[in-house]
């Protein structure tokens, strides 16, 4: 048994429904909520995954993942019946982990479920593991990352970002000047084979930890694109 807890956030009961005995099955342990405001209710550090549907009167699914992320990094999956590139750029660079398009298969389901969960737990594993205050911290120019609470400063202001975003800035940042290909990105975060058409999503995830670090590509204080290889953050001169 698992007991892994997934809050599943939709108006329609039938839905809510069909996912829970889903999950069930495999011995998760399900909370619902039939629309944003519940869900922001019911959420806390117990809850593992939110399966979060998109389209929701009042306060839509963006507005509720938005909501979340100012006190909460457990992974979002969203759920939607929009599958348009548009759709997943906004939903991830909301906050989101993963997407999965209306209809989806049984077996697709578990697998996101159990892959975002996987990884979750791996890396909070790693976050709690204590080190001495002294190597607590990485710097990077005027960036400061506090690896012990997960936290992002610049010119000691803190900087939110998504789990994802998080990792990314982390992995470059422990190896300085070593290029990341975007596999080698992918295979490291996600803990998975890389595949081609994974390429938009991670590029996505970097597009908006630039933006919020405000490293444009032109600019690269932090993040250096090396055209035709990848990725890297550079020793400080």
């Amino acid at each position: 048994m698992n007991n892994y807890k997934i809050l599943i956030v939709d108006d329609d009961k039938e839905i809510r429904i069909a996912l829970k005995e889903i999950l069930e099955k495999q011995q998760y342990v399900v909370v619902e909520a039939s629309n944003g405001d519940e869900a922001i209710s019911k959420i806390n550090n117990d809850i593992d995954l939110i399966i979060l549907d998109v389209m929701m009167p009042n306060r839509d699914g963006i507005t509720t993942c938005i909501e979340i992320r100012e006190n909460y990094d457990m992974p979002i999956l969203f759920l939607t019946a929009k599958s348009t590139e548009y759709d997943k750029y906004i939903g991830l660079s909301m906050g989101g982990d993963d997407y999965l398009s209306k209809p989806f298969s049984k077996m697709e389901l578990l697998a996101r479920v159990s892959s975002l969960i996987r990884r979750y737990r791996v890396y909070q594993n790693k976050q709690n593991k204590n080190s001495p205050l002294e190597n607590n911290y990485i710097y990077i120019k005027d960036l400061r990352i506090d690896k012990y609470a997960s936290r992002v400063y610049k010119n000691n202001q803190e900087i939110t970002l998504t789990n994802i975003e998080y990792k990314i800035l982390m992995l470059l940042a422990q190896h300085k000047n070593k290029i990341f290909t975007l596999e080698n990105l992918y295979e490291s975060i996600w803990h998975e084979s890389y595949d081609y058409s994974v390429n938009q999503t991670i590029m996505v995830h970097i597009r908006n930890l630039r933006k919020k670090l405000d490293d444009s590509s032109k600019s690269s204080q932090y993040i250096k694109n090396v055209w035709g290889r990848g990725y890297c953050i550079e020793e400080d001169e």
